[in-house]
């Protein structure tokens, strides 16, 4: 009878163990503002990346013939470089495999040298300055096209509209950068920067920013900054009686901007890097599944989910979550994502990354042009 019950005992603990083993679970850290004035912005990180985890989780993924669940560890960066670097270090303390961010360039930054001292790759859905990955680390990697190619396309566009270009910049990482590529590119194209104004990401009265423009009589205000601050100022430019055209880049390309400056917005035009949502390859099933489970898509989320899938599926490729292990297999990634090809240059870099420009009419974005990306070549 001992024998019986000791047997029973033994079979109950190894399906036990059975059972933990098939109860393995990589972290993995997605990381944005979730509080503040880009909360919308970073929601819509955390919920692309949370949809194309929740599809892989589906599929019953297994590493190294391992069943595998692949978790998120999602954390708030306040859009701030300080608290970047803190929620980077307890990302690392707490064994996340790879991370998912962040938003801002000012933010991916400084963790991202964190990261690599740990060897933790980073794919970042987001941050396009050219700074980001350009520091020699082999761990930052982006899914996106990077300033130098954004602000071309935006200042080269700007002299389309007149040769007298006057430019702000909120002075983070992603503003300054954009805007010392559009000032390049504005040059380049025969125009003229009439003036070069500075905010900072916390503010909401341009007033005096715009009135010193205004007397610099500019045909077109370039903005380099997020949709919290590009909102309030076409409203004030407009109310300081400025039909000066009014663009800026992608931090301002989305629907929450529309919604701030509400018929301020009408004509102004904004840059982003990728394709027009519904020209993405996978842009409508994407569109369709984020919808049913989170709503409107901002900006980022496709992006964000395409790295989430990136960074899976490398660690799938090499049979490990261990960094060091699957690292070869994600600088090697060639895939079709909803975004289109997605394969790394030297840097981390998006190969071919398109940038596309859009105008609001009729309270709504519609493309215009886009420039770049693998059919340009």
């Amino acid at each position: 009878m001992k024998s019986k019950l000791l047997i029973a005992l033994m079979l109950s603990s190894a399906a036990w163990a059975a059972s933990a083993a098939a109860e393995t679970t990589v972290k993995v850290g997605v990381v944005a503002p979730l509080t503040g004035p880009q909360a919308h912005l970073g929601k819509d990180i955390e919920n692309g990346a949370r949809l194309a985890v929740d599809a892989i989780n589906a599929s019953k993924p297994s590493l190294g013939g391992q069943p595998v669940q692949f978790s998120l560890m999602v954390e708030d960066d306040q859009a701030d470089p300080k608290t970047a670097t803190v929620v980077a270090q307890k990302l690392v303390d707490e064994g996340a495999k790879g991370v998912i961010g962040h938003l801002n360039s000012g933010a991916s930054i400084p963790a991202s040298r964190i990261y690599a001292d740990n060897a933790i790759p980073q794919v970042s859905p987001a941050s396009t300055a050219v700074a980001y990955t350009h520091q020699g680390f082999k761990t930052t990697f982006r899914v996106m096209a990077n300033d130098s190619q954004q602000g071309k396309a935006l200042g080269q566009y700007a002299v389309k509209l007149g040769k007298r270009v006057a430019v702000v910049d909120d002075r983070t990482a992603y503003g300054q950068g954009l805007i010392d590529q559009v000032v390049k590119a504005v040059k380049e194209a025969g125009g003229e920067v009439v003036g070069r104004e500075y905010t900072t990401d916390k503010s909401t009265d341009f007033t005096a920013i715009m009135t010193s423009i205004k007397a610099k009589k500019p045909d077109v205000v370039v903005f380099g900054g997020m949709d919290p601050q590009a909102a309030p100022m076409v409203r004030q430019m407009r109310t300081l009686g400025m039909k000066t055209a009014f663009l800026g880049g992608d931090g301002m390309q989305s629907a929450e901007f529309i919604k701030l400056a509400g018929s301020a917005a009408e004509g102004a035009i904004g840059s982003s890097p990728g394709l027009p949502l519904e020209k993405m390859p996978g842009g409508a099933g994407f569109t369709q599944r984020f919808g049913e489970k989170f709503g409107k898509v901002q900006i980022y989320a496709p992006f964000a989910h395409d790295a989430a899938v990136v960074l899976i599926q490398a660690m799938l490729k090499a049979g490990s979550a261990e960094p060091a292990q699957y690292l070869p297999e994600l600088v090697k990634t060639q895939i079709d994502g909803v975004i289109g090809p997605i394969a790394f240059d030297d840097k981390g870099d998006l190969k071919d990354g398109p940038v596309t420009l859009y105008q609001v009419k009729d309270g709504k974005w519609q493309a215009v042009e886009t420039i770049g990306g693998p059919a340009a070549n």
